[in-house]
This record gives C-alpha cells, sequence and structure tokens, in this order.
C-alpha cells in the first residue's frame, strides 16, 4: 500500500482527498496497489472532519514517517511550499504539485533535487488543471522539434472576453460577475494582469526546450485596456480578441510574450470560451495538436494531481526523465526585435494619406467615423512603434495579431 501526505486542504487539496475517497478501487488498480492518505497538514481546525485523525499541523511528522513515498502539495504560492518540497524531495520521497509559480520559479532546482535522490517531482496540474499537457509534452511529443505553444492559459480572462464579445458587457461590469460567480479573485490582479498565463505558458517553455524561461523577464499585458470598441474592430475582422501565452522557438532566442491578440475565427483557439482553455502545439512531425478542457477548478484540477499520484506510485523506484536547466545565454528575445502585425485605432477622421505614408501598406479596418483603424505588415516591433511616434495623431489603442 502506498501512503500519501496532502499538505494544504484548500480547493484543490480538499478535490484531491475527494477524487481519492471516491475512485479508490479503480486507482488502486491504476497505480497497481491501494494508494492512501495518511496525513493532510493543515494548521486550521478540521476536528469535524469525518476523518480528523488525518490531519496534522507540523510538517516534520509527514517528513520523518518513512511509510510515506508521495507528498502532495497543494498549498500555493512561494512558501512555506519551496521549503516543504525540497526538505520531502531530499528526503526521498516523491512530490506531486498544482503549484505553478512554485514550479515555474524554482522547477530547474527541484527536477535536479528529484534526480540527484531517484524520486520524481510531477506537475501535471499546473498549467492546464484537468487538460493533459505536460505529459504529452515530455512523452507523446518527444519525436517532435515543437515549433510553437500558443495557448488560452486563464479560465478568468477568457470568461471575461467571451462576455465581452458575446454579450456586450464592458470589462469592469464582466469582472464582477466574474467574481460573484467564484471564477475571478477578489483581487483579480494575477489573472486580469496577465501574470498567471505567464507563468504557465514559461512552464510549457522551459519543458519543451529543456532551457529554463524565466517568467519575470518576458513581456506580459493583461485585458484591462481591452474595450468594447477593440471587440468590436475584431468581430469586423472576422475575428475575436483572446488573452494568449505564446512562444516561438524558430533561432537561438525565443519570441515569448503574453498579450491579448486578435485571432482569426478559423484559428481552432477561436472557439475556446468562457472559462475553459485551449492549447495549440506545433511540432515538425505532428503538425498542430491543440489541447482543450476546463483548466481550473476543483475536481478537474484534482484529476491532474492523482493522475500524478499514480504515476508517481508506479515509477516508485525510478526517476522519470523531466529536466530544464539554466543557461548563461538570455533565451528570451528582446520583444521589439520580435515581428508581428499590429492592429492599431488612431483618434484622427480619414487619417489614411499619412497612415500610409508612414508605414507603406496597411489594411484599414472601417468601423466610425471619429477615428481610423488599420492593421500594419508583419515588422519589428521597435519599427512599428517608432512609426506610430511620428505619425500626427493620437494612438488610442493597438493589439498584436496572430498570424495564422
Amino acid at each position: 500500500m502506498a501512503k500519501i501526505a496532502i499538505i494544504g486542504f484548500g480547493v484543490v487539496g480538499s478535490g484531491v482527498y475527494e477524487v481519492i475517497k471516491t475512485n479508490f478501487e479503480s486507482i488502486a488498480e491504476k497505480a497497481g496497489e491501494n494508494v492512501d492518505i495518511k496525513y493532510i497538514l493543515d494548521i486550521r481546525d478540521f476536528s469535524s472532519h469525518p476523518d480528523s485523525h488525518m490531519f496534522v499541523d507540523n510538517f516534520d511528522v509527514i517528513l520523518n514517517d518513512d511509510e510515506v513515498s508521495v507528498v502532495v502539495e497543494t498549498i500555493g504560492g512561494l512558501e512555506p511550499g519551496y521549503t516543504y518540497t525540497k526538505k520531502a524531495l531530499a528526503r526521498g520521497k516523491h512530490v506531486v504539485t498544482s503549484n505553478k509559480e512554485l514550479v515555474a520559479t524554482y522547477g530547474d532546482e527541484l527536477l535536479q533535487l528529484a534526480k540527484d535522490n531517484s524520486v520524481n517531482y510531477l506537475f501535471e496540474a499546473s498549467v492546464g488543471g484537468g487538460i493533459p499537457i505536460i505529459r504529452p509534452l515530455n512523452q507523446c511529443l518527444t519525436a517532435n522539434e515543437i515549433n510553437k505553444i500558443v495557448g488560452i492559459l486563464n479560465g478568468t480572462t477568457n470568461y471575461i472576453l467571451t462576455k465581452m464579445i458575446k454579450e456586450g458587457m464592458d470589462f469592469e461590469t464582466v469582472l464582477k460577475d466574474a467574481q460573484e460567480k467564484g471564477y475571478a479573485e477578489r483581487n483579480p490582479a494575477a489573472d486580469v494582469e496577465g501574470h498567471d498565463a505567464c507563468r504557465k505558458i514559461c512552464i510549457l517553455a522551459s519543458l519543451a526546450s529543456g532551457k529554463y524561461v524565466d517568467y519575470t523577464k518576458v513581456s506580459t499585458e493583461g485585458i484591462t485596456n481591452i474595450s468594447l470598441e477593440d471587440v468590436s474592430y475584431a468581430s469586423k475582422m472576422d475575428s475575436v480578441i483572446k488573452l494568449l501565452g505564446y512562444c516561438s522557438f524558430e533561432g537561438e532566442q525565443f519570441d515569448i510574450k503574453v498579450c491579448p491578440m486578435i485571432i482569426s475565427n478559423e484559428h481552432p483557439l477561436s472557439h475556446v470560451d468562457d472559462v475553459f482553455n485551449g492549447i495549440l502545439v506545433q511540432g515538425n512531425a505532428i503538425g498542430d495538436a491543440v489541447f482543450y478542457g476546463r483548466g481550473a477548478g476543483k475536481l478537474p484540477t484534482a484529476s491532474a494531481v492523482v493522475a500524478d499520484v499514480i504515476d508517481a506510485v508506479k515509477h516508485i523506484d525510478k526517476n522519470k526523465w523531466i529536466m530544464w536547466k539554466k543557461t548563461s545565454d538570455e533565451v528570451i528575445k528582446d520583444i521589439g526585435e520580435c515581428a508581428t502585425k499590429m492592429f492599431v485605432r488612431v483618434g484622427a477622421k480619414e487619417a489614411n494619406a499619412e497612415i500610409e505614408k508612414v508605414f507603406g501598406k496597411v489594411t484599414f479596418v472601417s468601423l466610425t467615423e471619429n477615428e481610423t483603424a488599420f492593421v500594419t505588415e508583419s515588422m519589428k516591433e521597435n519599427d512599428i512603434n517608432e512609426k506610430l511616434n511620428s505619425l500626427p495623431c493620437k494612438v488610442i489603442s493597438k493589439i498584436r495579431v496572430l498570424a495564422d
């Protein structure tokens, strides 16, 4: 019998408990032995819980119990999860986590520590919630050179944009609605400003390339400045606006960013709506592969965590090769040197001649007489910004356009 400990009994931790209890027999069959929860670490009072005897408030109880072979870390944040994870791996215990911030920040160190101690550090739930993406990248697609990863990686922002697109609700109104439904936190900054999606795309980029991608250095923009007028222009272009995590691996440095982008309705990610996530992986052999599903939520995320628990139990005496390492070379390309098409709105009527004089060939988008909107040809962002600065009119908004 495999004994496990759950650290943190919040939404995900309680979901892990529920999935293991509900699916105990089928999990045992798949793992090859019973998977039994021995401890739950949480400093709150759970004396009325049916399994109150499992709860402890001292991590050393778990650390010093040689019966515990797998630790499930669902605390979130960097501390104390980082300290607990290091200690558990060093003691020869497998660690499974849903903690994207921890994986994105210290993944290279923790994966090396796991390898050194012949155990596993598994984190399927850290990116796509219930969507399988880590294991496919690390196993199913390893015969490919990965050229590009593009993903809708945050359900909160996707819900907000979907409401703006389909129901004409403004950002502030939809944000309040999302908070009331539990899709957005009281402080929604991590979601709406793009930081959550940034950590996730960096985990995927690190895994696909084998090189550590530092999320603190990645250009990150959220959706707080997206207006209903922007949404209407995108619709006029037979497109929608989505918050995307984007990474292209062409060349020595990666074009990686998180930002709202206009994508054609013909693109497979354009129809990923509401709280759902979608991730497109482009390989040189397979072409495009799309992964779709619920990117968050108690049971979907817990499902991915428990799948990793089963994997750890099945490989209890073997380290599975998952690794990325820091390099002295800068792997992130300067955003200004990255090429893109840009949708631009300027506050001037009939400014076509001035725009064509500065930009040359552009595609104009007509929606209102009070301004002029256009899409540039693909060029470096530094060049786009330099040209915009030379226009004799105010820029109202600019949004990158995803190439097909």
